[in-house]
């Protein structure tokens, strides 16, 4: 079975951060989506390296993105670098939390 990106994606978009109303996807979280044959990595970092819920958003990715890689592995890496910044939101969500151009 060929796992395909746009399942994937649209698993991550399922998880949200429970302090914000907008998914991790939007909110710019994933930076990368690699898909092999025998597994998929998920690059993704956080707002803030102290943010108390890092564990259980990263394991609800794990989780989410499994049913749909018909029983290929899910590895989900925390990284740091690029530092996040509002710039990886997406025009969605700078507009639900009002952080337009003008409001930031």
């Amino acid at each position: 079975m060929e796992i395909n990106r746009e399942n994937i994606i649209n698993e991550i978009k399922k998880v949200y951060d429970p302090e914000i109303p907008v998914n991790i996807w939007d909110l710019g979280l994933i930076y990368d989506i690699a898909i092999n044959q025998d597994s998929v990595v998920i690059e993704m970092t956080f707002t803030s390296p102290t943010c108390p819920m890092m564990e259980d958003i990263m394991q609800q990715v794990k989780s989410n993105v499994e049913t749909v890689t018909d029983g290929i592995p899910v590895e989900v890496k925390l990284v740091w670098e690029p530092a996040w910044d509002l710039s990886r939101m997406s025009e969605e969500a700078r507009i639900e939390l009002d952080l337009t151009e003008q409001g930031w």
